[in-house]
Parts: structure tokens; sequence; C-alpha cells
């Protein structure tokens, strides 16, 4: 790409989120204790940037998962989120590869889109964290490309942006189509938390939103204008009426 078709800074990835890369996260489990309970099944997508500056979903990976050993299963969860973890066509695999295959994959992302760190995004984003965090505990994976404790939270945002934050109600207002019937799919509503989380990050900048040019600079942009509309002579091009 030539000196005249380079991207502008905000709209490279890696400056939109200060080196954080994001990664759309979403789990189901057998319970709300991350070290005890199971963890069923996760789903991630990974994000891009055009150059535009606009946010699209990028790769994606899906795993059931085998509940680790000893781990806690309540049946009111299964009950919940409908899984039966004793289906053979779940085709599960261990927290080991499920996670193995999560971290390889957004590290590759996360190279590409030369970020520092990738950061979880996800609905109630705490609940989804301690799960990772907790699996990849327990596997005893190294380089986890994670942050260890920041987030960005869809709840909170689509609450900011829209006054709702139950997801199938933030997804309403903006207009993403939601089928109550998939919901609770670790797969589908990482899907859809994609497109939510896109959407508000696109839509700030639809509306001047972003980059935000603090008050101290557009004053000084103004005062320069200003200025140099004088020295060009823009008061001799100015005509006022006669009294």
């Amino acid at each position: 790409m030539s000196d005249a078709q380079e991207i502008p800074y905000h709209n490279q990835l890696k400056n939109r989120f200060r080196g954080y890369f994001p990664v759309i996260i979403d789990v189901e489990t057998a319970g709300f204790n991350a070290e005890k309970d199971a963890l069923l099944e996760l789903a991630a997508i990974t994000l891009k940037m055009d150059e535009k500056g606009y946010l699209h979903p990028d790769q994606k990976c899906h795993f059931h998962i085998e509940p680790f050993a000893g781990a806690n299963i309540n049946p009111d969860s299964l009950k919940f989120n409908g899984i039966d973890i004793h289906n053979p066509l779940r085709g599960a695999v261990s927290e080991l590869e499920a996670i193995t295959g999560l971290f390889q994959m957004v590290r590759r992302a996360q190279k590409e889109a030369e970020c520092q760190r990738s950061i979880i995004v996800a609905h109630n984003a705490m609940f989804d964290q301690r799960f990772v965090m907790a699996a990849a505990e327990r596997t005893g994976l190294k380089r986890n490309p994670f942050h260890p404790f920041g987030m960005f939270d869809t709840a909170s945002l689509a609450g900011l942006m829209f006054g709702q934050t139950v997801l199938v109600k933030a997804c309403q207002a903006a207009n993403i189509p939601f089928d109550g019937k998939q919901a609770h799919s670790a797969l589908y509503d990482t899907e859809r938390t994609a497109e939510l989380f896109c959407y508000m990050v696109n839509h700030l900048k639809t509306l001047d939103g972003f980059p935000h040019i603090p008050m101290e600079i557009k004053t000084e942009e103004k005062n320069n204008r200003t200025l140099n509309f004088f020295k060009k002579g823009g008061c001799n091009r100015l005509r006022f009426p006669v009294a």
C-alpha cells in the first residue's frame, strides 16, 4: 500500500482499543462457580477492521467440552441451557484441547492485527471471563493471550447506548435478528454478541463520536482556522451591508 493509500491511524484495529485485540466469548456451564462447576461449551469470534475503521466479525471457534475431573454438575443449569452431557453426538473435547484451540486462534489473529494483548468481550463479561481463566489455570497452559481482569461488557455498553441490558432486547434495539429458540447455545450467543458489539462501535463512529477530539484541541483548531483566515486576507474579502 502506498503512502497515499495509508490507512488512517484511527482506522486501524491496533489503535482503536489502546492496543487491545477484542475477542467475543460466550460459555455455557453447569453452574456459577468457575472453580468448581463444569465448563460445557465455549465459542469465540475474533474481529477485523476495514479500511474505513468499521468492525466486522472474523474467525470463529466452537467447542463442546467434557466436564473436568471432579466437576460439579448442577441439574438446574443443564435444564436451563438444554445441554445433555451424556449425549455422544456432542463431540465433546477436553478442556485442554478447547482452551489450546482458543488460545492458538486468538494469538494468531492478535499478531496479524499487530495488537499487544487480547481482551474478552462478552455479555455480562465477568461470568465468561472467570470460566475461561479458571479453565486456563486448570490446564496449566502458558501464554494466555487475554488480559487477566480487563474486559468489555456488552450488557453495560448496551445499557448505556440503548437502555437495554438483556441480550435479546439489546439486539432488537440494534435491529439485529434474534431467535430465542437458539439462545443459550454458546455459538449462537457469541455470533449475536459479536454483531451487537460491532454495531455499537460502528454506530459511535457514524455519529462522529470516535475518534474523540478533546475540547482544548477543538478550540486550538478553531483559533488556527481564524488566524489563517486573517493571514490570507480573508477580512478584505468580506462584504458588509451598507447602512
